[in-house]
């Protein structure tokens, strides 16, 4: 629902209708906004980045020793379960962080009396989640290809296509995780129950993106690859759209 913005100029004339900001003004304004405070303070960046490396680390100790045993095609589908599993973590870290921030700034229903629609808001807190995010990914990924064997000593890796599966694999994981986490920012429990509910509607890009970039590892592009490449385009564009239209009724229940 767009909300009109009242003006009153110096001299007391009698105020003026502007026209609220469009949703693409609205978008690009709280997303510079966002992405100037992760570059500024590095809190969300820095809370995203540690979780990712921290569970890659966990994941290594755990699963590591065995590496000289497997076969190429077992590294990569081990390496890129512990990829995204780290991926998954740090995505919810990043959207909690993303909206408690607002919170305790105690900026949160400013935010929502923004003249422009809700969805926008969704949009805009989306791009400022996906920003750290990303960069997040383009350290875990190789890092974590490195530490389970499945790049480097002389290995060709089609860096090209799994920048492209990266890419989309985090994109839903933001959207999820960005959606649920307005839900939950005004709960008691919120670090607990984001995981709960955007996880299990995560699983299929979790899925499709271990499988992808397994066998990306393995055999480079094929056509099982653009299946599950497709999968993710589809489940992306569908999971923005839906929180795009419910966003509203999520901040306001």
């Amino acid at each position: 629902m767009e909300r009109s913005v009242w003006n009153v100029d110096k001299q007391g004339s009698p105020p003026k209708l502007q026209r609220p900001p469009s949703a693409a003004e609205s978008v690009r304004t709280l997303a510079l906004k966002d992405l100037r405070v992760a570059g500024r303070t590095r809190d969300t960046l820095l809370a995203t980045a540690f979780f990712a490396g921290l569970v890659l680390l966990v994941l290594g100790l755990a699963l590591g020793g065995e590496g000289a045993a497997r076969t190429p095609e077992q590294t990569a589908g081990v390496a890129a379960g512990a990829v995204w599993t780290a991926l998954a973590l740090a995505a919810a870290v990043g959207a909690q962080r993303a909206f408690a921030q607002e919170q305790e700034a105690g900026a949160l229903e400013q935010l929502l009396l923004y003249p422009g629609p809700h969805g926008a808001l969704y949009l805009g807190k989306l791009l400022g989640v996906l920003g750290p995010l990303l960069l997040v990914a383009t350290l875990t990924l190789p890092a974590g290809l490195i530490l389970f064997g499945a790049a480097g000593a002389g290995r060709a890796v089609p860096w090209a296509a799994l920048a492209l599966t990266t890419g989309l694999g985090v994109v839903g994981l933001a959207a999820g995780t960005t959606f649920y986490s307005s839900i939950t920012v005004n709960l008691r429990a919120r670090e607990a129950l984001l995981p709960a509910l955007a996880f299990p509607i995560l699983v299929p890009v979790v899925i499709a993106s271990v499988k992808a970039t397994s066998l990306l590892l393995t055999g480079g592009w094929s056509p099982e690859v653009t299946t599950w490449v497709t999968f993710l385009a589809a489940f992306d564009l569908g999971t923005v759209i839906l929180a795009t239209l419910l966003f509203g009724f999520a901040v306001e229940g």
